[in-house]
């Protein structure tokens, strides 16, 4: 009788353990998407981020721009002070260079929030996940070029799609010849 008792002890403690590292986890990637950037007629997206806080300090904002197919065309890293807001544009920051010289219309955004080093945002091509970012987007509609506003999701980053991510954005890096990098907008 006491050994199940214990077991069962030690499987709720493991499961609530389990729980808590889930919600951190979770709070560290944030997915968006774009729609009509670049499109004459229809107006400018943007992406905004604010760092609460709650981390005690400075992070970065890791972003990495795919389009339709999967594929990065754009990735860097942005300052996020605490209680600062960054306004990225879509046209100008976030698909304006990238890496096969196609400019996007229509693709997803990720952010990952990570601490700078030395004070600093490093390219984007090793990680250290840290919750707090908080992120907008607009959504420009096909509609009437309607703008729609939501918030970011959350999505729980694993160890595959962070090795993806900055072994990704480390090509970028590697090869683009400055070309595959985005910019950081206003604020921070």
């Amino acid at each position: 009788m006491k050994r199940t008792t214990m077991l069962v002890v030690c499987a709720l403690a493991l499961a609530l353990g389990v729980g808590t590292a889930w919600a951190q986890v979770a709070d560290t990637y944030k997915v968006d998407y774009f729609a009509n950037a670049n499109t004459e007629g229809a107006p400018d997206g943007t992406l905004r981020i604010d760092n609460p806080g709650t981390s005690g300090g400075d992070l970065c904002a890791a972003i990495y721009v795919f389009d339709v197919y999967g594929e990065m065309s754009e990735c860097c890293s942005c300052l996020e002070t605490p209680d600062g807001l960054q306004s990225l544009s879509v046209d100008y920051n976030l698909t304006d260079n990238p890496l096969t010289g196609v400019i996007l219309t229509t693709g997803v955004i990720k952010i990952v929030s990570t601490p700078p080093v030395a004070g600093v945002c490093p390219a984007p091509t090793n990680l250290n996940p840290t919750p707090a970012l908080r992120a907008w987007a607009t959504h420009i509609q096909t509609a009437y070029y309607t703008i729609t506003e939501t918030a970011s999701q959350d999505a729980t980053l694993s160890t595959t799609e962070e090795k993806r991510l900055t072994g990704g954005c480390g090509s970028i890096h590697s090869v683009g010849s400055g070309k595959g990098i985005c910019s950081c907008g206003s604020g921070g």
